[in-house]
């Protein structure tokens, strides 16, 4: 079944795996470079650049999303109810991955401001889909 639904699912979490290789291939880099020792990493990268820790934010926010979001989707599938979730999925995963992106860039007021209205298109929809399956379930 290739739903939009499936789609963002796995697009979501493609991205997070993606934002956890580009964080890992970094530190990595800095470890063969002598940098920092393997065992001198924060797990919020917070002895690293800037962009390190927001990279290491950007990544969180995926994992701490996903079982909502993640979940939502789920329900979504199993139950056959992916044509509530369809409709949106890809303007979710858009502003999953604008989120993550303007997290990276900046933490200016703008982008401040930016990423948190692409955080709360994420979570309308989620209410959305959640009111919407909780009804086709009941």
């Amino acid at each position: 079944m290739n739903s939009p639904t499936v789609i963002a699912l796995l697009g979501f979490i493609g991205w997070s795996l993606f934002l956890l290789v580009l964080m890992e291939s970094i530190r990595s880099k800095m470890v063969l470079a002598k940098e920092i020792a393997p065992n001198g990493f924060n797990p919020e990268n917070s002895n690293l650049s800037p962009f390190m820790q927001r990279l290491a934010r950007a990544h969180a926010n995926c994992i701490e999303g996903l079982p909502v979001f993640g979940g939502l989707l789920l329900v979504a599938v199993v139950t056959s109810n992916t044509s509530i979730t369809d409709p949106l999925a890809y303007v979710f995963l858009g502003a999953r991955i604008a989120q993550s992106l303007i997290h990276l860039a900046s933490l200016s007021p703008l982008a401040v401001t930016l990423r948190f209205s692409t955080f709360a298109v994420q979570m309308g929809i989620g209410v959305y889909w959640c009111y919407t399956l909780f009804e086709a379930l009941v």
